[in-house]
């Protein structure tokens, strides 16, 4: 099943549109194409899917859906490539 992901935004550059966000401790070269008119900065949480932020989203709102994810067992293993998000890199220190 494909699904969108919440991640947190480690670096950004608005001239490529592309960030860096760490989707459950992995982290992934995205797009921010789609947020032109407000793009995300170092520590906005963002919703991903297909390697495109969709839209920026409260920490709140990411706890929540992270946990549902955890529930239906979606957030096992983040750095296998086969969810949708794009190329996976992992953490210094990560599994």
């Amino acid at each position: 099943m494909c699904l969108a992901i919440p991640g947190r935004i480690e670096s950004a550059d608005p001239v490529a549109r592309l960030a860096v966000a760490d989707v459950l401790g992995v982290r992934r070269v995205v797009s921010i194409d789609l947020l032109v008119d407000d793009p995300p900065v170092a520590g906005d949480w963002v919703l991903i899917h297909v390697g495109f932020v969709l839209n920026k989203m409260s920490e709140e709102d990411a706890a929540e859906q992270l946990r549902v994810l955890e529930i239906l067992g979606e957030s096992d293993d983040p750095a296998s490539g086969d969810d949708g998000l794009g190329s996976g890199v992992p953490r210094e220190g990560a599994p």
